[in-house]
């Protein structure tokens, strides 16, 4: 599959098969994702591949933590507000996404719901969480945005899927205790890997694009 048709074809997976993806090919697909630019090819990026009995339970602790109430704790605070134009276009996807599913994705029971998917990792038979020192700068962060990107191209282009997910690391500090991450890694993103259920609904939403001109300008 070419460059094009992989970041043409990439959408956001929430149903998967039960079925895992052999060690090679994740092995492959990390591999490759190295190949990812960095700043001074500094390479700020560790990955954890969590699977089988370890990944259910990082989902049923989670879970529990969000049904007793437990304060969430990422490394990477949610965004407190956003600017009228970003704003809208989250506005825009929040009401293509209700109109889809029929859902009310304000309701905070829905939001509920949404998160224990999320922890769930949908269904997926691996998570994967992206983590790096606390010590790095904005620029790593940087760096391990694009290593994230070219990970869900390179699986793409093997035929599987992912999700990017901010949810799974709510609890930043209760999951590095249980996948044995230091405690000065900051803990970035999880993405949920596996083979897309091609027949489940919930993978059929198409989300839309800004047109070219409105984001980017010509200057000669």
């Amino acid at each position: 599959m070419d460059a094009l048709t992989c970041i043409t074809n990439r959408r956001s997976i929430r149903a998967f098969q039960d079925k895992p993806v052999p060690r090679d090919l994740l092995t492959e697909i990390i591999t490759t994702a190295c190949r990812s630019p960095s700043y001074k090819n500094s390479q700020p990026w560790q990955v954890m591949v969590v699977s089988g009995k370890k990944k259910q339970g990082l989902s049923e602790m989670m879970i529990e933590l969000l049904d007793n109430g437990t304060p969430f704790c990422p490394d990477l605070p949610a965004p407190a507000s956003w600017p009228e134009t970003e704003q809208a276009r989250i506005d825009r996807l929040i009401s293509q996404r209700t109109t889809y599913t029929g859902m009310d994705l304000n309701d905070p029971a829905i939001i509920t719901r949404a998160r224990k998917a999320n922890f769930s990792f949908y269904g997926a038979p691996h998570a994967i969480y992206l983590y790096q020192d606390s010590s790095l700068s904005p620029w790593s962060l940087f760096d391990l945005g694009l290593f994230a990107q070219t990970l869900m191209l390179v699986a793409q282009a093997k035929g599987i899927g992912t999700v990017p997910q901010a949810f799974v690391t709510d609890y930043a500090q209760q999951i590095k205790e249980y996948l044995a991450i230091p405690a000065d890694k900051r803990l970035v993103l999880g993405i949920s890997m596996g083979y897309p259920d091609q027949e489940d609904p919930a993978n059929g939403l198409r989300t839309q694009r800004s047109p070219v001109e409105e984001i980017a300008s010509f200057v000669e």
